[in-house]
C-alpha cells in the first residue's frame, strides 16, 4: 500500500455539501481532492425533493430574522442560535449564486423565483426545482466540479482517518474498481459522507447512507453531538419507504384516515398539515396505533389539486407513487406512514466546520453544527449543506494553506491492512446481511416515532449482542473487484457503533423533545434539566456520555403551541 496522492483539502463525500466544500476550497487557493463511494451525482443529496430555504420574501413578507426563529422554534430551542443566524443570514446570496452556476429554480408569472409554503414556516420561503429540487442543485454542483478540474477518486471507500501529529492527515480507503487499499493524503480532511437512516429497516435514504463519516470520526474519541434525534418524514410512500415530498403538502394535499377525515385538524387547529415533521409523524403514528389507519397508514390526498398543479408542481412524486405504488395521485389517494429520514445529531463543529481535531472538518448531514437541535424544518438541510459546505471548504483551505506538511505512518497502513486481511482469511461465520436486518427491524421496533424506558433498554442489549456478534461476520466474496460484500460489512460495523450512541443518548434524555417523544413516561419538554446537547464519545470501547450548553443569542424558551 502507498499514499496514492496528497492534497491540500481532501474531501470525503460528493453530496452537495462534499462538492460545495471542494469548490470553495478550490477558490481559495487550495490543491483539492474528492473521495466518493458513489458517482458524485448518485450521492443521496440528488434524492431530496421538496427545496432550500431562504428569506427572499418572493411570496410574502420575510426576513432572515423570521427565519432564525422558525428554526429556533422548530429546534425545540436547543439549535444553537448563533449558527441558526449565520444561515439564515447567508442564505440568499447561496441561493442566488447556485441560480447563477444554472440551477433552474421554478420561477413565478414575474420572472422571480417561486417560494412554497414548508412545515412550521412563518412565510414561504422554500424555494424549489419542481420536485426534484436536489437532483437540479447536485447537477449543478457537480458541473462545477468538472469546470474546475477537481480531482474526484470515484468508487473510493473511505475507512479509516488518518491521526499523526495530533491531526488529520489523510484517509485510508478501500479503492472498489481495483481493489486493494489506497491512502489519500490531505493536509486537511472535510467529513461530509451524509447520514444513517439505513441503520432503520424503512427509510427514506439511500443504501449507501450508513453513517460512514460519524463512525470514523467516533472511533478517533471525537465527540458526536445529540445523537438521539432522528427525524421521520411524515409522508413516506408505502411498503418501499420512500420519500414523497413535503412539497405536496406544500401544495395544499390533505392527510386523511380510513373515514376520509382530515386528522390534522385535532392535533394542529392552526398548521393543520404544515405543523413541523415531528408533530405530523406523532399525529400520523396515533392514528395509525389506534385503529384509524388503513393497513398501517393514513393516505396522503392531492385529488383536489388537479392534474394541471400535480403535472407542473409535483411531477417526481406522481412518477414515484405510480411506479412503486400502482397509484395516480391525480385520481387516488396515496399510502403513506412515517418513515427514518434525517439524523439531526453528528460530529460535533464549531460555525466553520471545524471539529476538535486539527484538521478535521465536517459538514452537512453528518456533522452537528447544530442547526437543527431536536427537529429539523423541511427545506433547511438542503440551505445547510451549501451555507456550511461552503464555510467549512474555505476554512479547511486557509488551515491547510498556512501548513506545508503531510505525513501518514507506515504503522497506520499496516495496522489497516493486517485489520482487512483478518476479515477477508476467516472462513466461517455469519452472513453480514443477518445482522443488519436484525439491527434494521430492531430500531424500528424499539427506537423510532414513540420511545418508551423499557424498549430503548431491550435496544442497547439488543446492539450489544450484536456488536459481540459482529466480530465474527464473514466475507463470502474473496475477490478484488467490486467486492460489495466486504465493504458492506465495514458499513454494518459503522452503523452498529453509531446506533448505540443514539439509543445510550436516547435513554438519558427524560423529557419529550423534538423528534425524542416519550410520551407514557416522559411527555413534556423539561427545560430545567435537559436543555443541553448530548455529547458522546468512544472510549475504552465503550461509551462515555456527557453534555454541553446550547448556544443561545435572543430567543429563549417558550411552549410549543400548534
Amino acid at each position: 500500500m502507498h499514499v496514492e496522492a496528497t492534497h491540500d483539502v481532501l474531501v470525503v463525500g460528493a453530496g452537495c455539501a462534499g462538492m460545495r466544500a471542494a469548490i470553495e476550497a478550490h477558490d481559495a487557493g487550495a490543491d483539492v481532492g474528492v473521495i466518493s463511494k458513489l458517482h458524485p451525482t448518485r450521492s443521496h443529496s440528488g434524492a431530496a425533493e421538496g427545496g432550500i430555504n431562504a428569506a427572499l420574501g418572493n411570496a410574502g413578507d420575510d426576513s432572515p430574522e423570521s427565519h432564525t426563529f422558525d428554526t429556533v422554534k422548530g429546534s425545540d430551542y436547543i439549535g444553537d442560535q448563533d449558527a441558526i443566524e449565520i444561515l439564515c443570514r447567508e442564505a440568499p446570496g447561496d441561493i442566488y449564486q447556485l441560480e447563477h452556476w444554472g440551477a433552474v429554480f421554478s420561477r413565478r408569472e414575474d420572472g422571480k423565483l417561486a417560494q412554497r409554503p414548508f412545515g412550521a414556516a412563518g412565510s414561504p420561503r422554500t424555494v424549489f426545482a419542481a420536485d426534484i429540487t436536489g437532483h437540479v442543485l447536485i447537477q449543478v454542483l457537480y458541473e462545477q466540479l468538472v469546470k474546475r478540474e477537481i480531482a474526484v477518486y470515484e468508487e473510493f471507500f473511505a475507512w479509516k482517518l488518518v491521526e499523526n501529529d495530533d491531526r488529520c492527515q489523510g484517509v485510508i480507503c478501500w479503492d472498489l474498481l481495483n481493489g486493494g487499499l489506497k491512502t489519500v493524503g490531505g493536509k486537511t480532511v472535510v467529513l461530509a459522507t451524509g447520514g444513517q437512516g439505513r441503520i432503520y429497516r424503512t427509510t427514506t435514504n439511500a443504501y449507501a447512507c450508513t453513517g460512514d463519516g460519524t463512525a470514523m470520526a467516533l472511533h478517533l474519541g471525537l465527540p458526536l453531538k445529540d445523537m438521539e434525534f432522528m427525524q421521520f418524514h411524515p409522508t413516506t410512500l408505502y411498503p418501499t419507504g420512500i420519500l414523497l415530498t413535503e412539497g405536496c403538502r406544500g401544495e395544499g394535499a390533505y392527510l386523511i384516515n380510513k373515514d376520509g377525515e382530515r386528522f390534522m385538524k385535532r392535533y394542529a387547529p392552526n398548521a393543520l398539515e404544515l405543523a413541523s415533521r415531528d408533530v405530523v409523524s406523532r399525529s400520523e403514528q396515533t392514528e395509525i396505533d389506534e385503529g384509524r389507519g388503513v393497513d398501517g397508514n393514513v393516505m396522503l390526498d392531492m385529488r383536489h389539486l388537479g392534474a394541471e398543479r400535480i403535472i407542473e408542481r409535483l411531477p417526481g412524486s406522481r412518477e414515484l407513487s405510480m411506479v412503486y405504488a400502482g397509484i395516480d395521485p391525480i385520481y387516488d389517494p396515496v399510502p403513506v406512514r412515517p418513515g427514518a429520514h434525517y439524523h439531526m445529531g453528528g460530529i460535533e463543529t464549531d460555525n466553520d466546520g471545524a471539529t476538535e481535531m486539527t484538521g478535521l472538518y465536517a459538514a452537512g448531514e453528518c456533522a452537528c453544527v447544530s442547526i437543527h437541535g431536536a427537529n429539523r424544518l423541511g427545506g433547511n438541510s438542503l440551505m445547510e449543506t451549501i451555507t456550511f459546505g461552503r464555510r467549512a471548504g474555505r476554512s479547511a483551505a486557509e488551515w491547510a494553506l498556512s501548513h506545508t506538511t503531510v505525513e501518514v505512518p507506515e504503522s497506520a497502513e499496516r495496522d489497516a491492512e493486517a485489520k482487512l486481511q483478518e476479515l477477508l482469511d476467516r472462513t466461517d461465520g455469519e452472513r453480514p446481511w443477518k445482522l443488519r436486518e436484525e439491527l434494521g427491524n430492531s430500531m424500528l421496533e424499539n427506537f423510532a416515532v414513540f420511545r418508551t424506558e423499557d424498549k430503548m433498554t431491550k435496544q442497547i442489549e439488543i446492539l450489544e449482542g450484536l456488536r459481540e456478534r459482529y466480530p465474527n461476520v464473514y466475507v463470502e466474496d474473496k475477490g478484488e473487484v467490486f467486492n460489495s460484500d466486504l465493504t458492506q460489512a465495514i458499513e454494518l460495523g459503522n452503523m452498529l457503533d453509531t446506533a448505540l450512541c443514539m439509543v445510550t443518548a436516547g435513554v438519558v434524555r427524560k423529557e419529550s423533545r423534538g423528534a425524542h417523544s416519550r410520551p407514557h413516561d416522559y411527555p413534556t419538554r423539561d427545560d430545567e434539566n435537559f436543555l443541553h446537547h448530548s455529547i458522546t464519545r468512544w472510549k475504552d470501547g465503550g461509551i462515555e456520555l456527557t453534555g454541553s450548553e446550547v448556544r443561545f443569542t435572543k430567543w429563549q424558551p417558550e411552549e410549543r403551541k400548534y
